[in-house]
């Protein structure tokens, strides 16, 4: 694997980071701030949402530019971000703040991720994506749990001001080793646009919107789940937080190695996984031993669907990538925020912490279903020209034999 795959997960620790640190800090926020724990969740609703406007928006203003100087810049509007964040006075310019660095999210990822396929052989492209997807991994192994302890410690403006140092060494990162590529020439974005006139794009979004979406309600309000429901210390979630990163890179690395040879049911299974651990998890979540192994699945076979979306995505997409692989990273993003809304209705409807989970399940199962939708549609679409190959021989050698 080439080095500047390096550069790209460095990026996507940093934006790994941002995105999740906020879950474990959402009490010292609504303390500060003086706002209800579902309010401060909107802080993770704002950023998904971002990412998802974010992710067509800056993708197409990327194109007047080549691929490497764009990634720079959406580290740049990384960093602005979260200094805005940090040092926010009142909560709707954190909003903004959490906005602004959102917007660089699914841009980042969407490009990275057609620059890592095409630094490797077709047959490696899904591990080289898997690859860069490791930086945001590992982020909730290390990046996240060291936020949260930094935040309940020192404040949890400290934590934003250190994710920005962060999107620094990843702006390093890309301008020392990802190698320059020209702009794409004759790109045009009704090209680019027609790949979502395509069923399978459309329905793998779907899929990405749902699926991921399960794992997003249950850990937004994993804080308060694991300290009003499990009985858990505050200082516990942030080892909490280790144990479903872990489950997050094993899932990540498992689905790399996987989506290249098989695809289909591998986000069967793990679709299917993911309903079911977070169905299990209202109940699990009683008791700190089941708590804390149902937090490793739920990682585990929730980023074991990310390599086999995105790579389906970009082979669905194969005329134009770049904005259907930055939209389907938005599509995660919009589960994220469609779950953490829910979630929070369902726990101000007092339905409790654990309430969450039941919409996760939901959601995971109705990926499920639409995986077997798109597998069912790609088998009736290939039947006919197999069943045409088969017969042309035979059907051409009839007027052969009359003349």
């Amino acid at each position: 694997m080439p080095l500047a795959l390096l550069a790209l997960a460095i990026g996507a620790f940093g934006i790994g980071t941002t995105e999740f640190v906020v879950m474990g800090l959402l009490p010292e926020v609504a303390a500060d701030f003086q706002v209800s724990i579902p309010a401060a969740g909107f802080l993770a609703t704002g950023y998904a949402l971002g990412v998802v406007l974010g992710a067509p928006l800056m993708t197409v203003l990327g194109t007047k530019v080549s691929r490497k100087r764009m990634l720079m810049i959406l580290m740049g509007l990384f960093i602005i971000g979260n200094v805005v964040t940090a040092t926010a006075p009142v909560f709707e310019v954190m909003v903004i703040g959490r906005v602004i660095a959102s917007l660089a999210h699914g841009a980042f990822f969407g490009i990275g991720a057609v620059v890592a396929a095409g630094l490797v052989t077709p047959q490696k492209k899904a591990g080289a994506i898997a690859l860069m997807f490791t930086g945001l991994t590992v982020a909730n192994v290390v990046g996240v749990p060291v936020g949260t302890y930094i935040g309940q410690n020192a404040g949890w403006r400290s934590t934003f001001f250190v994710v920005a140092a962060l999107g620094v060494l990843g702006l390093l990162g890309v301008a020392r080793l990802v190698p320059e590529q020209p702009r794409a020439e004759g790109l045009r974005l009704r090209q680019e646009f027609a790949a979502f006139r395509n069923v399978q794009v459309l329905l793998a979004m779907a899929m990405t919107v749902l699926g991921f979406g399960g794992v997003f309600a249950a850990i937004t309000y994993i804080t308060p789940m694991m300290t009003e429901t499990a009985g858990y210390s505050a200082s516990a979630v942030t080892w909490l937080l280790v144990l479903f990163g872990l489950g997050m890179v094993g899932g990540n690395l498992v689905g790399g190695r996987f989506a290249d040879r098989h695809p289909t049911p591998l986000l069967h299974v793990s679709l299917g996984g993911l309903a079911l651990v977070l169905g299990l998890f209202t109940l699990t979540a009683h008791n700190k031993v089941t708590a804390a192994v149902t937090l490793v699945l739920i990682g585990a076979f929730g980023f074991a669907t990310v390599p086999p979306l995105q790579k389906r995505v970009l082979d669905q997409a194969v005329e134009a990538p770049t904005l259907a692989s930055a939209m389907n990273i938005g599509a995660f993003n919009l589960g994220n925020a469609l779950s953490a809304w829910l979630g929070g209705i369902v726990i101000g409807a007092d339905l409790g912490y654990t309430a969450p989970n039941w919409v996760g399940a939901v959601l995971a199962a109705a990926g499920l279903v639409l995986a077997l939708v798109a597998s069912r549609l790609e088998r009736r679409t290939t039947a006919p020209s197999r069943l045409a190959v088969t017969h042309t021989p035979e059907s051409a050698a009839v007027p052969a034999s009359r003349s």
